[in-house]
């Protein structure tokens, strides 16, 4: 057969997951960067509903999208080295650990890049070189336009101000305190070798922290353990990774104050972007560790997120129910994982992820969405959803 094709931009959030969960996996694949009005416009909008990456197309036609649920797909169809525990408390807490990377350090991943001036000109140049190459605008123009852009859209749009700014450059610092002191001890997040929580923080950890230049300097100096494991779990291969993880029914020492943070501020937030989308609101207030977010955008994908982890929660096997329950009390995170029940993000309805369904697309919808693209927090009905 055929090897898959990845369709990323190479200094994107999660196309740099799965360029090294496909690596580690040794899983065929040719790797193609699209142009904003060539293939991401002709090709991958037909084919899955986005104007985003990554995404793949399988040898047999088919596309995926969604970073997580792409990693549960391809850990059905290419199990060696698996990436998910078979032990059902490590399981849960890896799911949970890669949830809270993938979603809650987003904000300050843009925010780096956004807002210090250097990063901006560095990244929106990058972007217009390559990914906007096409554009008829010249270069400089094109990265002017995109970092006034990038800067409404992901920073003063996503709650980043004067009030928050310490906050949101607080929640990158902390972590980067958390992830040192556990790879001081040991290579990867679970023990010896890579688990679905490593590849969860290196979504940001990779193409922005480590490679940004502001973010990068600031991880070298401070965490020169996170910087290592970056290059560590890039050239890892599931063949030759002789390391193992920690015994069932247990978590390394280090992650609790990971899981603090997932309890005090992570799982809250889900709880009250759930509340305001069931609401009907399009932006809601979030306070957090002393610090007041003022309209943030309620995103329906993050709705989902939280549904996932209610499902991985009841899916948690009797013998090891206790165990988790106790784990998620300790860090003050059982009780907003459950606050309300199930809030239902209607995300889903209609298909099933990773998978994505052809559509015919009309003229006017294409040049819609070579003007606009895909919203990162639309609701399905105007855009496609997932990361």
């Amino acid at each position: 057969m055929s090897p898959y094709t990845l369709y990323v931009f190479h200094i994107s959030y999660f196309s740099g997951k799965m360029q090294a969960y496909l690596r580690y996996k040794d899983i065929p694949h040719d790797t193609i960067e699209p142009k904003w009005g060539g293939e991401l416009l002709n090709l991958i909008y037909p084919n899955t509903g986005l104007m985003k990456v990554p995404v793949v197309r399988t040898p047999e036609g088919q596309w995926l999208a969604d970073s997580t649920p792409m990693i549960d797909w391809f850990e059905q169809r290419h199990p060696q080295g698996a990436v998910i525990p078979s032990d059902p408390l490590q399981a849960f807490f890896s799911r949970l650990l890669e949830d809270y990377a993938d979603e809650w350090l987003w904000r300050p991943a843009l925010h780096y890049r956004w807002s210090y001036p250097a990063d901006a000109h560095a990244l929106s140049r990058r972007f217009a070189e390559t990914f906007l190459s096409e554009q008829p605008m010249p270069k400089a123009m094109t990265a002017a336009m995109l970092r006034e852009r990038q800067h409404r859209i992901y920073v003063a749009g996503d709650g980043v101000t004067p009030q928050t700014r310490a906050h949101v450059e607080a929640v990158y610092l902390n972590t980067l305190d958390r992830l040192q002191a556990i790879f001081e001890r040991q290579p990867f997040l679970l023990g010896g070798r890579p688990s679905l929580a490593d590849f969860g923080f290196f979504a940001s950890m990779f193409r922005h922290f480590s490679l940004d230049p502001t973010p990068s300097q600031i991880m070298q100096t401070r965490a020169p353990a996170v910087f290592e494991w970056v290059a560590r779990l890039w050239n890892s291969r599931h063949h030759i990774t002789t390391g193992e993880w920690v015994p069932p029914g247990t978590l390394p020492p280090g992650w609790e104050p990971i899981l603090h943070d997932v309890g005090e501020a992570y799982l809250p937030y889900l709880h009250a972007n759930a509340v305001a989308w069931r609401e009907g609101r399009k932006t809601f207030d979030f306070s957090v560790q002393g610090v007041t977010y003022r309209k943030l955008p309620v995103v329906q994908y993050r709705v989902w997120c939280r549904e996932r982890l209610q499902d991985h929660w009841q899916a948690v096997l009797a013998a090891a129910r206790g165990a988790v329950e106790q784990r998620l009390r300790d860090a003050g995170a059982l009780e907003p994982l459950l606050r309300d029940g199930r809030i239902a993000s209607h995300l889903h309805e209609r298909d099933t992820p990773p998978l994505c369904a052809p559509r015919p697309v009309a003229l006017g919808d294409k040049l819609y969405r070579y003007l606009i693209g895909t919203h990162w927090h639309g609701p399905r009905a105007r855009a496609g959803a997932g990361e």
